[in-house]
């Protein structure tokens, strides 16, 4: 699949992605590409947050492919059952462990748990070794649980801009191998 063939979905998590962001680069680059925007970036509301996501794929004219980070990807797996349109697949980055209650801020534990079910599209997790957000170990266990493929981006922290993630130059080439096969 070619980016021209699909819409686009970049969800950010928590706070949005900045303009430094990997998310915001990849959007300003792709032509199909549109943010799924939310009410309050900085008070996530699971329910809004989900519904949102699924708006956006319910409104889409092209088979949709997610783009989704941190608490992007939580909302994105939540909102499945809500889709009503073809989604091509899911590029999930730094899913946040959503029930670990050590884990802040605490309002990450509202967008838990995580459906355990298989995805019904291909799918990708980019997860860190030393994300603050979550554990390895809980992501790669349900990276397995949704039937993606798991990438081990080593320790890349939250891979946001604020961990030298901007460009993201080995997340596009996962990307573009991840779209090349759908």
């Amino acid at each position: 699949m070619k980016v021209k063939d699909a819409d686009i979905l970049i969800i950010p998590g928590y706070t949005n992605s900045g303009p430094d962001h990997w998310q915001t680069r990849w959007q300003t680059r792709m032509s199909t590409a549109r943010r799924v925007e939310q009410a309050e970036w900085s008070k996530p509301r699971r329910e809004d947050w989900v519904q949102s996501v699924a708006d956006a794929v319910n409104a889409a004219e092209r088979p949709v492919i997610l783009i989704a980070h941190s608490l992007g990807a939580a909302s994105a797996v939540h909102a499945v059952p809500l889709f009503r349109k073809k989604v091509a697949g899911a590029f999930l980055v730094a899913p946040p462990e959503v029930t670990n209650p050590s884990i802040r801020p605490k309002h990450l534990l509202t967008f838990g748990p995580y459906p355990r079910a298989p995805l019904p599209f291909p799918s990708v997790v980019v997860v860190s070794r030393n994300d603050p957000f979550g554990s390895f170990e809980a992501a790669e266990e349900i990276a397995f649980c949704w039937g993606s493929q798991f990438l081990d981006a080593g320790e890349a922290g939250h891979i946001n801009a604020e961990s030298g993630y901007g460009p993201w130059p080995e997340g596009t080439l996962a990307f573009a191998r991840f779209l090349s096969k759908l």
